[in-house]
């Protein structure tokens, strides 16, 4: 007290002290002498103690009883005035501390006296607080006796005395605390030895305490007494006293100064003894009150004060259990029993409200509550204290909703605003609405069943600031408003879940630091609680943390039941946006504390309760009915109430902001969702974002929500797996409102950094998490089944954002993940599995391109990994996931092409494994892949791979959808071939590399090598794969395939077939090539004789196409063409193979049945291709081109251009020599012909092949019917052509069988018909005589044969017979075409050959053979003129063969199909005769020709006496023509036949004159016009055939009388048949008078004239001696019957008449001189 110490402060003191006691001598100066005195007796004694004294104030304190005498005096006197100045000055005294404490009794006594009679109370009063509060003196009985008069002032009759009193008993009774402290304080570094607590049998004297504490003792345990209505011990003089007031003094003490309690042993014993039995007996209902006097309100009934003490007990028992919890376990027990007792439905209302009150006060106690826990829960036989009081909260809770509160109808009607009667009433009608001017304000609050309770603000959260606990003036207990109750027990709930989560996350928190720490270095670090810094091992550590943990654990387990019910209801009956965040906040905060304790079952309540917060009500969501199952079983009790946990009833009026679709199978109509639902929503989200770790598998409960949620929202899935706000896809159904609209985003955005945070869960909670989303898709996968409704993309989508966030360690979870979504890829809804694809694309995309540590190059299994799932997706057929599939792959390859390494044959793998079927738009895109791959990536793959590249690229060409696909692909192989060309040593080395470690292995296996063309080094392998590849092609079914692909592939083997080794080359020939002919010889000879339609309607096919057969034709074609030109440019390369001939006889065998097939393509390609391997390749004549495709009889040239279009575009130089390159590519040209083959063998067997071929193909059918087969025209004639330069190599051995052999095939393909349609090209007109090519081509052989026996030894000449059978054979087609088997030929002249008719079954005409044979005839005569004299010609009597032969068109003469047939034949016959004639007669003698001349007789007899007759309009110049040919014959007769009769034989001689005999006369025609009478005869003929008759007759030769006597005898038969016709005519003219004579007759005298007067000339030329005189006298007597007919009429006659008189001349001369007997 610095102020009142100070020399000033002294100064003031003495005056103002002088100037009280002057005061005071002047104010009883009158009345009260002795007073006066005193007075001033004291001035003088504190001048003197001023005087005499430095230390002025404490020489007044020892001398105070004297100072404060006359003040004290003063107050005796009772005056007002008086008393009112002295108790000034004594308080001015007691302020400066002047006073001892013998004064200070003096003073109390002089007090009470006043009190006594009631004077100056407020002053007493404050001069009892001045007294007691400015310092210490005073003690035990005066103190006992200020404080007994503070409290008989409290109950006096004035009010302002009494509440002055009170408060300053109070201030009194913390002073007397206070003082302990103090005191305490001053003593706390003595350390006083304890002594044990006797029992207090006196309660006055507690010798241990010190004075302050013993004061303290008494005045509480007096308070006590008081209480407790029994008198006090140490408060002597107490008349009445307030129980109310007690315990209000009681609980001040208690709250204000725990620590007097809690240090001093005693005073904890009064806490036991005296405080909760008192209390606990007061609890106890059925209490009687007793007042301790009768001047306090005469005594209430029992009820009344009720409320006040029940109040204030609570209040003393919350600080008993705030305070004094540690030493009152038991007690405590007891008093928290009753509290939650309190809480019953049947108490009154104000009860509950205060009980409520004291509980909400325990609550904002976390550590309080823990002791509970730890003392009552953890205990084996105790009350379950704390779960028993969050029940009973629960339970009060739905008591309130569930008792309908009659009692408070007035206060809810205040509430309302309007005086409804009944507060349920009220609730029904306007539920909260304050209506006041047609405004609605909504008030908060909460409403279940019909049932409004609002929700009041009762504190801030964290402090229990209670209202009716404080109500300490009331008496009546109050009236509580509507919902108080209700929003305490709400807050209680609240605020003990943040303070329970709170208090336990701290702890876990330290905990982990400190395990942390730990860990890190055993020292124990300073945050542990041990002062001695010794080392805690770890074990230690963990020991506390089991202890701890099991406390948390306790607590939760205790509370979550109560707390789920409590909160689950109020969150359902929550109408306020605040409240409702507040529930969901408290739900949230124990989820995540029972996450992180792993309570599962707990954890999964709290989340069910959001999460069925969140949906509309009675959604049928499987995992949150079953969780609720599982808990609606515990219903609990608290003290025998049952709590049933209450399912949510939902009618409460909420704001819809959403109506949407149900996710179900059965379309179930529209659901709801309210504000609230979304509120809980994004509580749910919250609760995922920030404690997903301790999720674990309610990761289930959380994501099958939220699926539904945005579902019913309408969010889909947009690219990377964010939600969006779908707007045109969702259904008519889905409204949103605006409210809602704007949360969308913020929702959506919400869910995605909920995913996105899973990068930072452990690996455990994140494989949660995974598994969660797979079983979620599993479910929406089983929903999609069967329908094609829109599924929940929800799980796919999240999965997705999961797997790319964690992209990081990607490897734990990529199995799960990809084995999921390649599920999800087969699923049949397509959008399901769209999105399935576009997740696992996506991820695997990210993959690749994220950046991994290691990087993926130097991490190959994780590429493999990576990839892996690609490759699986080609096991699903759902061509949408393919397009997704490849698509990936496509951007893979264009942003990881170069780096893919050993990921190659996976990413081939995908492509190849496009089947045909898969559709076009999957192959184009799989296509384009492997594109990308043959021109960009082909270096950069390991080079084991080309083998699948080469694999994959050829099955794209066996693809059937596109054609341009499998073109396209078989450029790429060309390009492929080109860059293994380019690059073979490099390739080369690798993989011989290669090879060497796979042999290494296989070896130490123990296993064999196992690969394709084994064991050709691998690059030659490499090769064989593409081969076989085109070799496949080569029999693709498309045409425009097998062409392109054999093209390429014998391009490639004769481009790049140089880098092969020798040995190779064995199995291309044998594998590849031989292999491709058989199967292309097969499907040729089964391929469909169908006529194909146009291919759709829009490309026409040649008809030389328009069957399957006519395209295989063409592969054939192709084919054998190719492997033929192989062996022709790789001749010497294969011979030294070792099986060349074998080799060779399969070559011959395919040339064979290709040449035999039943197509004029194929068989014409295989003989070009027999010309090409005998190195045959004749230049082609004009006339045999024909207009059918070229590909007939060109070779094939092999289009380069064609291929470099597909190809890369390079040109083709090479590093070979120009004349290799021409060799391979360009075979039109004439290959560098090599040395011919030496080996007979081969020559021998290609013979044999030609002949097999030949006779099959000439074979005439056995039967013929519309589809026989006959060979073309080009066909035979190649076939012919081959034979010469064959026959050069196999001439020494060509015997006489190998000629009959060649005759066949030659008669045979001469006698080929040619179908009407193709005649025009081949006999450009029929009446043009020319050679068909293949005639020329029959002659040609037979030319040479014929120079090579001519040239030939001996023993080769003996062909020629054969050779001239072969050629009269062909004579003989002249009048005799040769019959092709039964088939009916037409004449080429009445062939229908019609344009228009292009496509009828053809006609088969049988050729012109007149030209061919007159052709073959020209050769016979030279031939036999050159070979007439040769021995084998003699023997085989050619010569009468030929005659034979001639003899058909000479005796057909005029029938003969071509007329010059006969004119060749006779001018033939003649050169024949004129040469072989002599021949004959030069042999006459060996026999050899003795045949022939009847032949001869009977040609010529048929020849000049044919039966046909001349056509009728034959010219006169012609028949002239003609007649000088029969003149020839005969001249022929008279010099080359008739002189020599004596060496032929004389039967043919008779026949020879018979015949003449027969033309002299007979020759005549009867059929002439009278015009042409003196031509038709014949006369030159005639008279020819007279002259030699005659000249023959007469001549002197005649060697037998016989002879001569069958001319003369002919003669005179003649003769006499003129006389004959003579007679006749006159004596028919005679009797016709006018009548002209027939016809006939005329002729026919003109004819006998004729003939008389040749006779005549004739007879006068001979030899006079040869003529018989008969003859001679026959002639001279026709002259009278000439002379007879003199008189005819027809001038004809005449003439002729004239004409044979006129020789008669000759006989006219004078008669002989000498006349016999006178007589004539």
């Amino acid at each position: 007290m610095a102020g009142t110490s100070s020399p000033e402060a002294v100064k003031k003191l003495l005056e103002n002290m002088q100037g009280d006691l002057r005061a005071l001598s002047l104010e009883c100066r009158k009345k009260f002498p002795p007073v006066k005195e005193a007075a001033e007796s004291g001035i003088i004694k504190v001048k003197t103690i001023a005087a005499r004294n430095t230390d002025v104030l404490s020489a007044l304190k020892e001398n105070s009883s004297e100072v404060v005498q006359p003040f004290l005096m003063g107050c005796g006197t009772k005056e007002p005035k008086i008393t009112q100045l002295c108790l000034a000055a004594i308080q001015r005294l007691m302020s400066h501390e002047v006073v001892s404490e013998v004064a200070a009794g003096n003073v109390i006594n002089m007090l009470w006296q006043l009190m006594e009679n009631s004077l100056e109370e407020l002053k007493l009063l404050q001069t009892v607080l001045v007294l007691l509060t400015t310092n210490t003196v005073v003690h035990d009985e005066a103190l006992s006796k200020a404080i007994v008069l503070c409290f008989r002032l409290h109950f006096t009759k004035d009010n302002i005395t009494n509440n002055t009193a009170a408060a300053t008993v109070r201030q009194v009774v913390t002073v007397v605390f206070e003082r302990v402290v103090a005191e305490d304080e001053h003593y706390k570094d003595i350390i006083e030895q304890p002594i044990g607590i006797q029992g207090n049998s006196n309660r006055r004297s507690v010798s241990t305490l010190k004075p302050c504490a013993k004061d303290a003792y008494m005045l509480f345990q007096d308070l006590c007494q008081l209480v407790n209505a029994d008198a006090p011990y140490w408060l002597v003089g107490m008349t009445e006293m307030t129980r109310t007031f007690g315990l209000e003094l009681l609980e001040s003490v208690l709250n204000d100064f725990p620590q007097v309690f809690l240090q001093h042993q005693e005073f904890s014993f009064l806490l036991k003894e005296r405080v909760c039995p008192l209390v606990i007996k007061l609890f106890s209902p059925n209490i009687k009150f007793r007042q301790g006097s009768s001047t306090s309100s005469s005594p209430a009934p029992v009820e009344k004060p009720y409320f006040p003490i029940c109040m204030r007990l609570l209040r003393v028992v919350s600080v008993l259990i705030k305070q004094f919890y540690s030493l009152l376990v038991t007690e405590c027990e007891i008093f928290l029993s009753l509290l939650v007792k309190f809480l019953d439905a049947d108490k009154p209302q104000w009860l509950r409200a205060v009980a409520v009150e004291s509980i909400h006060r325990l609550c904002v106690q976390p550590q309080l509550l823990r002791s509970f826990c730890q003392s009552y829960d953890m205990k084996q036989h105790s009350t379950k204290v704390f779960r028993d009081i969050v029940n009973a909260l629960g339970s009060f809770i739905q008591s309130l909703f569930l008792v309908p509160n009659t009692g408070n109808a007035s206060a809810a009607t205040n509430q309302t605003g309007g005086s409804v009667p009944g507060g349920t009433a009220s609730a029904q009608t306007n539920p909260g609405m304050l209506g006041m001017g047609g405004s609605v304000t909504v008030l908060p609050a909460f409403e279940y069943r019909g049932t409004w309770i609002p929700i009041l603000s009762v504190s801030t959260q964290g402090s229990a600031k209670a209202t009716y606990l404080e109500m300490l003036d009331k008496v009546e207990p109050p009236t509580i408003p509507e919902g108080y109750a209700m929003s305490v027990a709400f807050h209680s709930l609240l605020d003990l879940v943040r303070g329970i989560t709170n208090m336990i996350e701290e702890e876990l928190g330290q905990v982990e630091t400190e395990s942390q720490v730990t860990t890190a270095d055993t020292q124990s670090s300073p945050t542990q609680s041990s002062d001695m810094q010794d080392f805690n091992s770890a074990s230690d550590q963990t020991d506390k943390e089991t202890v701890s943990r099991a406390v948390w654990e306790e607590m939760v387990n205790a509370c979550w039941c109560g707390l789920l019910a409590a909160l689950s209801l109020l969150l359902d009956a929550s109408t306020d946006e605040a409240a409702t965040e507040n529930i969901l906040k408290a739900e949230l905060t124990m989820a995540a504390l029972c996450g992180k304790l792993g309570l599962v079952t707990s954890r999964d309540a709290f989340i069910t309760a959001i999460c069925k917060g969140s949906l509309p009500p009675h959604y049928a969501l499987t995992v949150l009915n079953t969780t609720t199952a599982a808990l609606s079983g515990k219903s609990y009790s608290i003290q025998g109430q049952n709590v049933q946990m209450i399912s949510p009833s939902s009618e409460s009026h909420q704001q819809v902001v959403a109506v949407g679709q149900p996710l179900a199978l059965q379309p179930q109509g529209t659901v709801m969702l309210t504000s609230k639902n979304i509120q809980c929503m994004r509580t749910l989200l919250s609760l995922a974002h920030c404690h997903g770790a301790v999720l674990g598998t309610s990761w289930q409960l959380v994501l099958a929500t939220l699926q539904h949620l945005v579902w019913i929202l309408g969010l889909k899935p947009g690219v990377g797996g964010a939600l969006k706000p779908g707007r045109a896809v969702e259904g008519p159904s889905t409204v949103l409102t605006t409210a809602v609209m704007t949360d969308l985003p913020v929702i959506s955005n919400i869910l995605s950094r909920l995913f996105e945070s899973s990068q930072y869960l452990d690996d455990v909670s994140l494989h949660h998490l995974i598994n969660a989303l797979c079983s979620l898709s599993l479910e929406a996968m089983d929903m999609a089944y069967g329908n094609n409704k829109e599924p929940s993309l929800f799980a796919v989508a999240k999965l997705l954002e999961t797997g790319l966030v964690n992209m990081h360690r990607i490897e734990i979870l990529w199995r799960p993940l990809t084995g999921h979504l390649l599920e999800v890829c087969q699923h049949p809804n397509s959008r399901m599995r769209e999105w399935g694809a576009e997740a696992l694309t996506s991820l695997i995309k990210a993959g690749l391109t994220f950046n991994h540590d290691p990087s993926l190059s130097q991490n190959q299994r994780l590429q493999l990994l990576l990839l892996n799932p690609l490759k699986e997706l080609s096991n699903i057929n759902h061509p949408d996931i393919r397009l997704k599939q490849l698509e990936c792959v496509l951007q893979i390859l264009q942003s990881q092409g170069d780096s893919l390494g050993p990921g190659w044959p996976l990413v081939l793998g995908v492509m190849g494994a496009i089947r045909s079927d898969q559709g076009e738009s999957l192959i184009r895109t799989a296509f384009q892949c492997l594109q990308l791959v043959v021109t960009d990536f082909l270096p950069t793959m390991p080079c084991t791979c080309l083998q699948i590249v080469v694999d994959v690229a050829g099955s794209f060409g066996l693809h059937n959808q596109e054609l341009n696909i499998s073109l396209t692909s078989i450029g790429l192989l060309w390009n492929i071939s080109d860059y293994f060309f380019q690059r073979g040593e490099i390739i080369e080395k690798d993989l011989n590399k290669e090879e060497a470690l796979l042999q290494k292995q296989a070896e130490e296996k123990g296993i064999a090598l196992n690969r394709p063309f084994h064991p050709a080094p691998p690059f030659d392998c490499l090769w064989l794969c593409l081969y076989a590849k085109l070799g496949e092609l080569c029999v693709d079914p498309r045409p425009a395939v097998r062409k392109s692909a054999g093209q390429t592939l014998f391009s490639t083997i004769g481009a790049h077939g140089t880098l092969l080794q020798h040995s190779t080359w064995h199995t291309v020939i044998w594998k590849v090539l031989f292999h491709l002919l058989d199967r292309v010889r097969e499907s040729s000879t089964t391929a469909d004789k169908e006529k194909i339609e146009s291919g759709g309607g829009n490309i026409l096919i040649h008809h030389s196409r328009d069957t399957a057969e006519k395209q295989w034709a063409e592969t054939w074609v192709l084919t054998l063409a190719g492997v033929a030109r192989i062996f022709n440019t790789r001749r010497y390369l294969l011979q030294s193979l070792g099986d060349f001939s074998q080799a060779w006889d399969v070559l011959l065998d395919h040339i064979q049945s290709a040449a035999l097939s039943k197509n004029n393509e194929v068989s014409l390609a295989a003989l070009k291709s027999f010309q090409e391997i005998l190195q045959i390749v004749s230049p082609v004549r004009e006339t045999e081109k024909p207009d059918t495709p070229p590909a007939i009889n060109m070779p094939v040239p092999v289009l380069i251009g064609t291929v470099t279009a597909t190809g890369l575009g390079r040109s083709f130089m090479r590093t070979d020599s120009i004349g290799e390159r021409i060799g391979r590519y360009n075979v039109a040209e004439p290959p560098v012909i090599t040395d011919e083959i030496e080996d007979l063998n081969l020559w021998w067997a290609a013979w044999n092949s030609w002949f097999r071929i030949g006779s099959e193909s000439t074979k005439p059918p056995v039967s013929c019917d519309k589809m026989t087969f006959i060979p073309s025209q080009p066909f035979l004639t190649a076939l012919i052509q081959i034979f010469p330069a064959l026959y050069q190599h196999i001439k020494t051995g060509f015997s006489m069988d190998d000629l009959q052999k060649l005759g066949v095939i030659l008669h045979g393909a001469v006698s080929v018909p040619i179908s009407s349609d193709a005649s025009p090209f081949i006999l450009p007109s029929y009446t043009e005589a020319v050679l068909t090519s293949l005639q020329e081509a029959v002659l040609t052989a037979l030319d040479v044969l014929q120079k090579a026996i001519c040239v030939g030894s001996e023993s080769m000449q003996i062909m020629y017979p054969a050779i001239f059978d072969q050629l009269l054979a062909f004579v003989e087609f002249s009048c005799k075409p040769p019959q092709y088997g039964q088939l009916e030929t037409k004449h080429i002249a009445n062939a229908k050959y019609n344009q228009i008719q292009l496509f009828a079954p053809a006609e088969w005409v049988a050729l012109n053979y007149v030209p061919f044979a007159e052709r073959s005839l020209e050769v016979v005569v030279d031939l036999y003129q050159k070979t007439a004299c040769h021995k084998a010609v003699v023997n085989e009597r050619v010569l009468q063969n030929i005659i034979k032969t001639l003899r058909m068109p000479l005796s057909l003469k005029y029938a003969c199909p071509s007329e010059s047939t006969w004119k060749l034949a006779v001018s033939s016959l003649l050169k024949v005769l004129s040469i072989g004639l002599p021949v004959a007669r030069q042999h006459a003698s060996s026999g050899k020709f003795d045949s022939m001349w009847p032949e001869l007789a009977s040609t010529f007899e048929n020849f000049l006496f044919t039966k046909s007759s001349p056509p009728d309009n034959l010219s006169i110049q012609e028949f002239q023509r003609n007649e000088s040919i029969d003149v020839e014959v005969v001249q022929l007769i008279s010099t080359e036949i008739l002189p020599y009769a004596n060496f032929i034989p004389k039967e043919f001689v008779g026949q020879i004159m018979t015949m003449l005999n027969k033309g002299s006369i007979h020759s005549q025609s009867s059929s002439f016009t009278e015009a042409e009478i003196d031509i038709r005869m014949r006369e030159e003929f005639s008279k020819m055939c007279f002259e030699t008759l005659l000249q023959f007759s007469f001549s002197n030769k005649v060697t037998t009388p016989q002879e001569g006597y069958i001319s003369r005898m002919a003669l005179s038969v003649l003769l006499k048949r003129s006389q004959d016709v003579l007679y006749r005519y006159i004596e028919d003219e005679r009797l016709s008078g006018k009548c002209p004579l027939p016809r006939q007759q005329v002729t026919e005298i003109i004819f006998v004239l004729k003939a008389v007067s040749t006779l005549i000339d004739s007879l006068k030329k001979t030899q006079p001696e040869n003529v018989d005189a008969n003859t001679w006298a026959q002639v001279i007597a026709l002259y009278p019957t000439l002379v007879e007919c003199i008189t005819c009429s027809s001038s004809e006659v005449c003439s002729a008449l004239k004409e044979a008189l006129v020789p008669f001349k000759d006989f006219m001369h004078p008669p002989a001189s000498k006349v016999q007997n006178g007589e004539s």
